[in-house]
């Protein structure tokens, strides 16, 4: 949750998206979809964000002038938001204007959260933010990166960095990831979950995980993964191994380490203990109070594991996690 954030006191938080001169459509797009769009279905108290696109001048003509964006409110809107989203585009050599990164550095000054898109890296350490920090762009342009603010931690091969005021996007896929990974900090992973349902995308993929996972054309018998992954899903309570998911799969322990590298970015391990502790948070959302029937419905064997597990995941223990989304959390004001 960003430092002063509107949802601490019930009220609708408040996002501001950037749109400069040359921006992505597609990454505009993205912050509208995830935090813009009305969703009655979560049956929250109020609505939980409302978005305001703003730029340096009252029409902006987008990357590769596809369209040009007139009406948008002025940079003044960033004084007023919770959240500050600054999308990416491709002309990264060429700095961002002034009044782009003074906004951004007031923002930043006041203590909310600062996320970026893909290669809206460059304007967040354009800006001076990111020095000694750790953040990650596309790797197309990591290496430009580098040589223009060498002093920022980059890491070109995860998907997305949380590094609490201050979190990057990879590329515009991974903004998706990102944004949803917002949603579960403020929400709940139920809440999260629901959104990405009405998505049609993946509900969680780590920060983590591999910007490029390689996709190749499946052989002949068919080697995806998604009938092992709805198995294991229905059994996250058992003792599954990666030997159980092997054998579920026929093939060794060794194939299935490589599929899941190719076609998910991550380890069977990996994947199964995310499930897990996925399950274990909305266990505790839906009211469940015992920490050892917690651990074992969701695999994770003992109440210290879970906490462990929980605490690594969400940065929080799970007395705090049940009071920031747990059902009486639901039913005032605070989700």
């Amino acid at each position: 949750m960003a430092q002063g954030s509107s949802q601490a006191n019930g009220s609708t938080h408040r996002v501001a998206v950037i749109v400069d001169g040359g921006t992505n459509p597609f990454e505009v797009g993205v912050a509208t979809e995830l935090f813009g769009l009305p969703r009655p279905e979560l049956g929250l108290p109020v609505p939980p964000y409302e978005v305001t696109v703003c730029a340096p001048t009252r029409e902006v003509r987008m990357n590769h002038g596809f369209f040009t964006l007139s009406g948008v409110a002025g940079l003044t809107a960033v004084d007023e938001a919770d959240t500050v989203v600054v999308p990416g585009r491709p002309d990264n050599v060429v700095p961002r204007g002034a009044d782009v990164l003074d906004a951004v550095r007031r923002a930043h000054a006041r203590g909310v959260r600062i996320v970026s898109f893909c290669t809206g890296t460059f304007a967040l350490a354009e800006a001076g933010l990111l020095d000694g920090r750790p953040a990650t762009t596309h790797w197309r342009w990591a290496d430009a990166f580098r040589e223009l603010h060498p002093r920022v931690l980059l890491r070109p091969d995860v998907l997305f960095v949380d590094d609490g005021d201050l979190l990057t996007a990879s590329g515009s896929a991974a903004a998706l990831d990102l944004g949803l990974h917002i949603w579960r900090q403020d929400h709940g992973a139920e809440i999260a979950n629901a959104v990405s349902r009405r998505l049609v995308f993946a509900s969680h993929r780590d920060g983590g995980q591999r910007q490029f996972v390689e996709r190749p054309v499946p052989e002949v018998p068919d080697e995806s993964l998604g009938p092992l992954l709805a198995w294991a899903q229905e059994r996250l309570g058992q003792p599954l191994t990666v030997a159980d998911l092997a054998a579920r799969a026929a093939v060794s322990p060794a194939t299935l380490h490589r599929r899941f590298r190719a076609q998910l970015g991550t380890t069977p391990l990996a994947w199964l203990t995310g499930e897990r502790v996925a399950l274990a948070c909305r266990l505790i959302e839906r009211g469940e109070e015992r920490l050892d029937v917690v651990a074992a419905r969701s695999g994770l064997g003992t109440a210290a594991n879970l906490r462990a597990r929980l605490r690594r995941e969400t940065g929080l223990s799970p007395s705090d996690y049940r009071r920031r989304f747990g059902p009486v959390a639901r039913e005032g004001v605070q989700v």
